[in-house]
């Protein structure tokens, strides 16, 4: 128990530290160090405290990044973090995520200390739960991300079909697809709404229309998507383009058809599984009263 308060008060005493170094009245800087900004040839960047939260971040951001890495593929993650937060249009880079993660599991491994030193159980619990919390609240934040990241790419799926019938409409009608992109991006609010004006973006930057749609088929990583962008790569080849995107238009809703039917008859069969178990029970008890007395009664005799 005295090792448990000894290290949560060296955590709480880093904490603390690292808070009151933000504070003004707390950390004054040197003179020469305020002074050394308008010095010639002074550098732009601005330097930090020995200890500072900036400069912990620098110091904890490569050991967060490549311990994050290897633990998410442990568990199965195989995707990178920038792309999935890419793909749901997070403002965090990896390396704040990581680093924000690092920060939620040390609270965690903090607050399982202190519950090992107030409740003070069995040493092999209390080992089990200082490890097991850190590594359960890293596990908790990668699986929102990879959730987050898996209902952005249900979301494009779903809202595909419309959009690549207004795609269709709109070429049909004469619209040049870098029009009929920048018009749904402008008008729509879905994700597929949101992906689109960042390709406007990308085309206003200077990328052709077909290399931004790619690049957005690659980020989203949906298979009917890429069909969709294969299909829009032939702008410039053909001059039927709106029957062409109205065909596939049809072929994904179809297609998502036939998986909103998948899931229904999946939640069918999953609604009669606790109704056969309620009703198999009773039936077994029923069968084994009259079982058992027939067995006392051969016993008997």
């Amino acid at each position: 128990m005295g090792r448990s308060v000894a290290l949560v008060g060296l955590i709480s005493f880093a904490g603390l530290t690292l808070i009151l170094s933000e504070l003004r009245w707390f950390r004054r800087p040197r003179l020469s160090d305020r002074l050394a900004p308008y010095a010639p040839g002074a550098p732009t960047t601005t330097r930090h405290g020995v200890l500072s939260v900036a400069s912990f971040r620098d110091v904890v951001a490569p050991l967060s990044t490549s311990v994050g890495e290897r633990l998410a593929r442990l568990v199965g993650v195989s995707e990178e973090l920038g792309t999935r937060l890419h793909r749901i249009h997070s403002p965090l880079d990896p390396v704040t995520f990581r680093v924000r993660q690092a920060g939620w599991a040390g609270a965690g491994l903090m607050a399982a200390a202190l519950a090992s030193a107030a409740l003070d159980p069995p040493a092999t619990i209390a080992m089990f739960a200082v490890l097991a919390t850190p590594i359960l609240v890293f596990l908790v934040l990668e699986q929102r991300i990879a959730s987050a990241s898996a209902a952005w790419q249900r979301r494009i799926f779903l809202e595909l079909p419309v959009v690549a019938e207004q795609l269709g409409m709109l070429t049909s009608a004469g619209w040049s697809l870098g029009a009929a992109l920048n018009r749904i991006s402008t008008r729509g609010a879905g994700a597929c709404a949101a992906d689109l004006r960042r390709v406007s973006q990308r085309i206003r930057h200077g990328r052709s229309e077909v290399d931004a749609l790619r690049e957005w088929s690659d980020l989203a990583d949906v298979d009917a998507l890429a069909r969709l962008v294969s299909v829009l790569a032939l702008n410039r080849d053909t001059t039927d383009l709106g029957r062409l995107v109205s065909e596939e238009a049809r072929t994904i809703r179809r297609e998502a058809n036939r998986e909103t039917i998948e899931r229904i008859e999946k939640s069918t069969q999953q609604v009669w599984v606790p109704v056969t178990v309620a009703a198999l029970v009773p039936g077994v008890l029923l069968m084994g009263v009259p079982f058992l007395d027939a067995l006392a009664l051969f016993s008997s005799s």
